[in-house]
């Protein structure tokens, strides 16, 4: 089943254009190139642990769960679809869905999308910095957060560099999600 036909998920596929709009925005605003980044999973977010049980039960569906974790005390599924989904020249087949947390999301549904930035964790800041104008970060409602989330038995540090106008997220790490899931198995197959 493909991933906009199933029940369960019909909001987020009237939601998709809307987000790839804001997205492009929010590109433009802050000066990013997206055509040569490579953005590996797309997320979503949701505010009821009734809307995250629909969209886990809808994945499921049309996809496999590929890894459950927490981080930072909530549950974080990532999903692999069997067909893809499109946004700008993406096509994402991994999407990661985190149950809800302390903070409320004024919308639910799609928020970020995260690209790969390989390269020393350390220096990430400074190879996003590198790709955004000065003067869009400086735009009003334009923001800002570094943080360094970690699953319980990741090996690799995976800094976030993330921007934001508080609708939509890029997100930018230094290592591609399944390369952290990997380590994750790793550290479960030395156990």
């Amino acid at each position: 089943m493909r991933w906009d036909s199933c029940p369960e998920l019909q909001d987020l596929a009237v939601d998709l254009p809307h987000f790839e709009r804001a997205l492009l925005s929010l590109t433009r605003r802050i000066g990013l190139n997206i055509t040569p980044l490579y953005a590996d999973h797309i997320s979503l977010r949701c505010h009821q642990n009734s809307t995250a049980e629909r969209w886990r039960a809808g994945l499921l569906r049309c996809g496999e769960l590929m890894n459950e974790s927490t981080i930072n005390g909530r549950l974080i599924c990532l999903f692999r679809l069997r067909e893809p989904l499109c946004v700008v020249h993406w096509r994402f087949t991994l999407i990661e869905l985190p149950w809800p947390g302390e903070k409320r999301y004024p919308h639910e549904g799609w928020e970020h999308i995260e690209i790969v930035l390989e390269g020393e964790p350390g220096a990430l800041n400074t190879r996003a910095l590198n790709l955004l104008s000065d003067e869009g970060l400086r735009e009003p409602g334009i923001s800002v957060k570094i943080s360094a989330p970690k699953g319980a038995g990741e090996r690799l540090e995976n800094p976030t560099f993330a921007v934001t106008d508080g609708k939509v997220t890029i997100k930018f790490h230094p290592y591609a999600l399944e390369d952290i899931v990997a380590s994750e198995r790793v550290l479960s197959d030395d156990a």
